[in-house]
């Protein structure tokens, strides 16, 4: 329905008078004749009963005249919205996070962008990066900070935050614990835990295996990483963890010819509008990862 052959519809039903209505409007008299025309084939009723010079509202014209105060108020109401954007950030901001990244990165992000915008909700998932690329796609949340994926996904786009380098680590009591350095050959002739090969970093450690022509001994796989520093803490294999979860039972080795890496960082929507709270966010985040 046309909002503007709505309220010639309202102004001819309010005066009983097509010319009346036209002077009100600063329109023609066949020009409000023509949008009251165009507003009864929209609704395949007729809204007046034209008696020589009178008018009067059919029943349909007066049902319709009922809700037109009703349209305006939410007319307001949206004018007033638009409006107000200017004014404090307010509202849910739903978006995702890995827990890894909203245990060791976000805490001081998320700390200043509260203080800073008090009446913005927080709606936070913490969902493996897979499924948060997911989400976003179908439009489920606004923004995601996770790992990135190894390569380009349809509709969505990524920006890199921090670099965080990921190492091979044993318990202390490993066959291997000792050893300053290996090649993948010979860490691929013990078991391992590892985060599932489905997932984006699970597919970096494979690729260098697959790269290299070996095969990997996956004892067990969880996408939990604290699950993973304990399974090899207590001796059940080697694992890749992020090198900021080295602790004092766990032993880091070196690589030869391969650097294990992974990146974090933004995603969005490419074809979606960020709200004003996802881009004050979005700000907060270039700050505190700077």
């Amino acid at each position: 329905m046309d909002l503007a052959h709505l309220r010639a519809f309202a102004c001819v039903a309010q005066q009983r008078s097509f010319s009346t209505a036209a002077e009100l409007l600063h329109l023609t008299q066949p020009a409000v004749s023509k949008r009251i025309a165009l507003l009864e084939e929209t609704l395949g009723a007729s809204l007046f009963d034209r008696m020589g010079r009178q008018i009067e509202l059919t029943e349909a014209g007066r049902a319709l005249l009922a809700k037109v105060p009703d349209v305006e108020q939410s007319l307001r109401r949206a004018e007033q919205a638009v409006r107000d954007l200017d004014g404090e950030l307010a509202g849910p901001l739903r978006m995702a996070t890995s827990h890894h990244i909203g245990l060791h990165r976000l805490p001081p992000i998320l700390s200043s962008f509260q203080r800073r915008h008090p009446a913005v909700h927080l709606a936070i998932e913490f969902l493996d990066s897979e499924q948060a690329y997911e989400r976003l796609r179908v439009g489920e949340i606004e923004l995601a900070v996770v790992t990135l994926a190894p390569g380009n996904i349809t509709q969505l786009s990524s920006e890199p935050l921090w670099e965080d380098p990921l190492s091979v680590m044993v318990s202390s009591d490993h066959d291997l614990a000792n050893r300053r350095s290996l090649r993948l050959a010979e860490l691929a002739a013990y078991p391992a835990v590892l985060p599932g090969l489905d997932t984006f970093t699970g597919q970096i450690v494979h690729r260098h295996f697959s790269a290299a022509g070996e095969t990997l001994q996956l004892r067990m796989a969880t996408n939990y990483l604290e699950t993973l520093r304990m399974m090899a803490t207590v001796g059940l294999g080697w694992t890749v963890l992020p090198e900021s979860m080295a602790n004092e039972e766990l032993r880091c080795l070196s690589l030869r010819g391969a650097r294990l890496s992974r990146t974090l960082g933004l995603v969005v929507h490419k074809e979606r509008t960020l709200s004003r709270s996802a881009r004050a966010f979005v700000e907060a985040l270039h700050a505190g990862a700077g």
